[in-house]
């Protein structure tokens, strides 16, 4: 970072690996790099700048591949997922704190998730890969930033996550603590004086 004067980005590849090649049990690897602009003579420039998510950063020729990359974007026991720049999830700065990597992780996940009916994109990928690997996390729906601004819908969403009150309880005045109101008795200010 001293050496380098202008703004460095992060460049991040996520990859999924089986445990065990009879196991359907996958675990999660982040691989980091800098982005490191391409030479104009490089050969097959294009390939490292169409936005394709199977295709290895640049600047993961400079140096050795790890080798659980060397075996290819879809093979048996490991898929890897370049995350690409989207005019909604640019490339981090450096440095970088864990909280705003997360949210950046969960801005490349979303934007897969809303490219799940585009065939032509290779976006969909990574939503379609932690939808398969990890099937009892998946989300209820998967909501845009448009869907905040009706409120009936939102009011839903609370609903299925809180549960309906109990209308009986409401109706004797004990409000949601029916199952406490037994145990304790309420202050009432004409009992103290």
């Amino acid at each position: 970072m001293a050496v380098n004067k202008s703004e460095m980005k992060l460049r991040t590849v996520v990859q999924f690996v089986r445990v065990h090649h009879s196991s359907m049990e996958w675990r999660c690897i982040l691989y980091l790099s800098i982005e490191y602009p391409i030479p104009p003579n490089t050969p097959n420039q294009f390939k490292y700048t169409n936005g394709d998510v199977s295709t290895l950063p640049w600047s993961y020729t400079l140096l050795p591949l790890p080798e659980l990359l060397c075996d290819g974007p879809d093979s048996h026991m490991a898929k890897y997922y370049n995350i690409p720049v989207t005019t909604t999830t640019p490339l981090p700065s450096v440095p970088i704190n864990l909280p705003n990597l997360a949210m950046y992780l969960q801005s490349a996940l979303d934007d897969s998730r809303r490219a799940l009916n585009d065939s032509s994109s290779g976006l969909r990928k990574l939503a379609k890969m932690v939808d398969g690997f990890y099937p009892a996390d998946q989300p209820i729906s998967v909501l845009g930033a448009d869907d905040f601004g009706d409120r009936s819908l939102l009011r839903r969403g609370v609903k299925k996550v809180f549960g309906k009150a109990n209308k009986s309880t409401n109706a004797r005045g004990r409000g949601g603590n029916a199952d406490t109101y037994e145990l304790v008795t309420p202050f009432r200010l004409d009992d103290w004086g």
